[in-house]
């Protein structure tokens, strides 16, 4: 079981191919043409929901940096981080399906599938995140075997 843990953590580090891809079409409207602004955009969001799917198979017994262990480690921190996460992706997805089935804005029709799949990619980090909540607290006592 350690070994399938350990190749999935070095999976995740294919998010930032996926993430660097997201920052090519990001500038490529600025630097060649203008009028496939919204395409692109829509591929950004293609391209960092499937960055950050990707970075959710990393392992949560893990902190990358000191702010996140002191996020983690406070109960309170990580709780209001939880809510934050929850909200935003309940604003992303609703977004998205608005764009997808009511709009007549061609430019939101163009852009929610992006806008669903990187919904879809925050359910995955929120998933990470309460893990990570749950394996890093500090007022858990540790139980002896």
């Amino acid at each position: 079981m350690k070994a399938a843990k350990s190749i999935f953590h070095y999976l995740s580090y294919l998010q930032y191919p996926f993430i660097i891809i997201a920052l090519f079409y990001a500038y490529k409207p600025l630097i060649s043409d203008l009028n496939t602004i919204w395409d692109d955009f829509n591929k950004v969001l293609i391209f960092m929901g499937l960055g950050i799917s990707l970075s959710t198979l990393q392992d949560t017994k893990k902190v990358q940096n000191k702010l996140s262990k002191k996020i983690w480690e406070n109960p309170k921190y990580s709780r209001v981080f939880l809510i934050y996460l929850f909200s935003l992706i309940i604003i992303v997805i609703a977004f998205g399906l608005y764009s997808l089935l009511f709009t007549n804005n061609k430019h939101l029709q163009e852009i929610s599938s992006g806008v669903v799949v990187f919904g879809i990619g925050l359910i995955g980090l929120l998933k990470t995140a309460i893990e990570m909540a749950e394996n890093h607290r500090k007022d858990q006592t540790i139980p002896e075997t």
